[in-house]
């Protein structure tokens, strides 16, 4: 087994697994990070991609509704903080009919479309996962043991940040708070993972702890934009406000503020209008901060960028 890459945390892989579907993405499917139930829906998260074909006459030979090909899955990645490593999401388009295989392969090979993110995971893939609904847990099984005690020079921090990176995950795509176990040889046989107990339920951490306090969710990295777009995400800031800038190298050329539905007890959905009609074609970073009340003379805030291109 390899050690974990150098950048935060580590990894790379390729994950083989059954599952279950996802349902409702667009509403944020976080089941920690905010409520599903009590979530707007982002303004440019991704949908399901249907091939529904409506016919203009009814006369005409009418095709087969189609099912939808891909679905939208959060999934998460490590990034760096004033704080240390934590959690960062992304939604992708996986395979509609079995959206945790891609997903969690994602997920662990850290194949990130923001360059900022990586993986805590090192060499090795997971075999399967599922949803015991009777049970009422996610039963991820483990290739191997490679991963039942932590990779060399993973730190017991590390560690469990990357079972956190599996839970958030596989718990957004079920939008359900379901215990996950890893098991080896017979669902019953809970293994640990990296060294950490399995077979109670590894559960979503408090998400103030682990998770990223400010996310981009839109735009996402590498848009285009024009005139005006919305901007997105979620986010945990000093009573409810997130600063925004765009940037052009180290040069702020537009900046505003966005209030967040909420602070304090877990990351809220925040949303502003931008206004780029004034800006020269070109590239630029989009960042999106956490308020700092101590004026610098704490860690200092947490920030997501993203690249985009005004045209």
């Amino acid at each position: 087994m390899n050690t974990p890459r150098s950048r935060s945390v580590a990894l790379s892989l390729t994950a083989v697994l059954s599952a279950a579907a996802l349902a409702g993405c667009g509403n944020d499917p976080d089941p920690v990070a905010s409520d599903p139930a009590s979530t707007s829906e982002p303004s440019s998260t991704p949908e399901s991609t249907d091939a529904t074909t409506e016919p203009t006459d009814p006369a005409e030979t009418t095709e087969p509704t189609q099912p939808a090909t891909t679905t939208a899955a959060p999934v998460y990645f490590v990034g760096d903080t004033p704080m240390g490593p934590r959690l960062y999401r992304e939604f992708r388009q996986v395979e509609a009919d079995n959206p945790y295989a891609e997903a969690v392969a994602l997920m662990v090979a850290g194949d990130v479309v923001d360059p900022d993110y990586d993986s805590a995971y090192p060499d090795g893939r997971f075999a399967s996962i599922e949803v015991d609904a009777e049970e009422g847990v996610i039963l991820v099984e483990a290739a191997d043991d490679g991963w039942n005690t932590p990779a060399p020079g993973m730190t017991k921090a590390q560690a469990e940040l990357a079972v956190q990176q599996l839970v958030y995950t596989v718990q957004g795509i079920a939008q359900d708070r379901l215990p996950v176990r890893v098991w080896l040889g017979d669902p019953t046989n809970a293994v640990p993972l990296f060294g950490i107990d399995t077979a109670d339920g590894l559960t979503a951490a408090d998400p103030l702890d682990v998770l990223a306090l400010v996310n981009v969710t839109s735009p996402e990295e590498g848009t285009t934009v024009s005139d005006k777009f919305v901007a997105n995400g979620l986010a945990s800031s000093f009573e409810a406000t997130v600063p925004w800038e765009i940037r052009q190298g180290d040069t702020v050329v537009l900046k505003g503020f966005s209030t967040a539905e909420g602070w304090m007890d877990k990351l809220y959905p925040w949303q502003s209008d931008v206004d780029v009609s004034g800006l020269a074609p070109g590239d630029y970073t989009f960042a999106a901060m956490t308020d700092d009340p101590s004026g610098g003379e704490g860690p200092g805030p947490f920030e997501d960028t993203k690249t985009i291109t005004v045209e």
